[in-house]
């Protein structure tokens, strides 16, 4: 029988650790690049709390990594991957929204890491990395809110009555008589425009300081799919008569100097491209109507060809860190 201090990690928890451990030393780079521009004095703390949170999880990580003789990712490295002295390419109004959607996955990350966390460090460390999330997502909502930048949900009217689907047509979406938005459909279509928007600021800022020609031309392909995007939720939320979210064009600078390298930057996308097939798939499941279940599965396809060139461009170019995989037991038997 195992104790507690020597039971090993399961592959969830691998999986889990290797991931965070990717994330939190991106993160470090961008957010030390973002502190050496910023100039708001509201804008400037949150992002410190945001740098302190991974700087402050690396260790932790490596102490885990190190008693089970487990490799320590490569990540990423300032210096190599950033010059957090390059110009300002994003504002700090960018910044914020950064924070906020980097906040709302690591919601997502940290409450599943801790339903997978079986072993009593593990558990502990994304317990505590789920307390860490919720403060700094507070913190980014107020400070979103208190420059007037936060981009509400539209309004809903309360239910009369409590009332059930007595028709078929409630699936509908191709015809006539296709029924009103629901509550849950209209937040799946404003979260994806708005991960969509963000995403195709941050690509345009991406493209025009990426240095090879492959990524450059993969980065504006991208930009040109987030925009499509945002223009197909935005047209099912205006025929329902309801508000679409701004675009945010402007948070961009003219600056073409080195600022990432192509393997962050790559690295990024690739993690917005799974995290939005995510984010898709949970809308599909959730969007009754059939014309909604239609495009997210158009889309869906879209963003994981797109996913996969990508993941190519990586590999081609040596950039892509190999995750933790499973022994291959038909090589081992064929060892002599």
């Amino acid at each position: 029988m195992q104790t507690e201090h020597n039971i090993r990690l399961t592959s969830a928890e691998i999986s889990q650790l290797w991931t965070s451990y990717m994330n939190d030393s991106f993160s470090i780079c961008f957010l030390k690049y973002f502190l050496n521009n910023v100039d708001d004095a509201e804008i400037q703390p949150v992002l410190e709390y945001a740098l302190q949170l991974s700087q402050s999880h690396i260790p932790k990580l490596t102490a885990i990594f190190n008693k089970e003789n487990f490799p320590i990712p490569y990540g990423f490295i300032e210096g190599d991957d950033i010059d957090i002295n390059a110009p300002r390419l994003f504002s700090d109004s960018y910044y914020l929204r950064f924070l906020l959607r980097q906040s709302n996955i690591g919601l997502n990350a940290y409450s599943m890491a801790v339903s997978l966390s079986v072993r009593s460090d593990v558990n502990s460390f994304y317990t505590e990395c789920l307390t860490e999330i919720a403060k700094l997502h507070t913190m980014t909502t107020e400070v979103l809110l208190s420059k007037g930048l936060y981009i509400r949900s539209p309004y809903f009217p309360i239910p009369k009555n409590v009332e059930f689907v007595k028709e078929k047509s409630f699936l509908a979406g191709f015809f006539a008589d296709v029924r009103p938005l629901s509550a849950l459909e209209i937040t799946n279509l404003y979260s994806n425009i708005q991960r969509n928007a963000l995403g195709n600021v941050t690509l345009i800022g991406f493209s025009q300081v990426a240095k090879d020609a492959k990524v450059k031309e993969y980065l504006i392909r991208g930009r040109d799919i987030a925009k499509k995007h945002v223009e197909v939720f935005s047209q099912k939320l205006s025929k329902d008569n309801l508000p679409v979210p701004m675009a945010w064009d402007t948070d961009i600078t003219e600056s073409t100097t080195f600022t990432f390298s192509d393997k962050i930057m790559m690295f990024q996308v690739t993690s917005l491209n799974s995290i939005g097939i995510a984010f898709y798939g949970a809308s599909l499941s959730t969007s009754p109507r059939r014309d909604l279940g239609l495009e997210y599965s158009r889309l869906m396809v879209e963003v994981g060809q797109y996913a996969s060139d990508g993941a190519k461009i990586m590999i081609d170019n040596g950039w892509l860190e190999q995750p933790p995989l499973a022994s291959d037991r038909d090589e081992l038997a064929n060892k002599q």
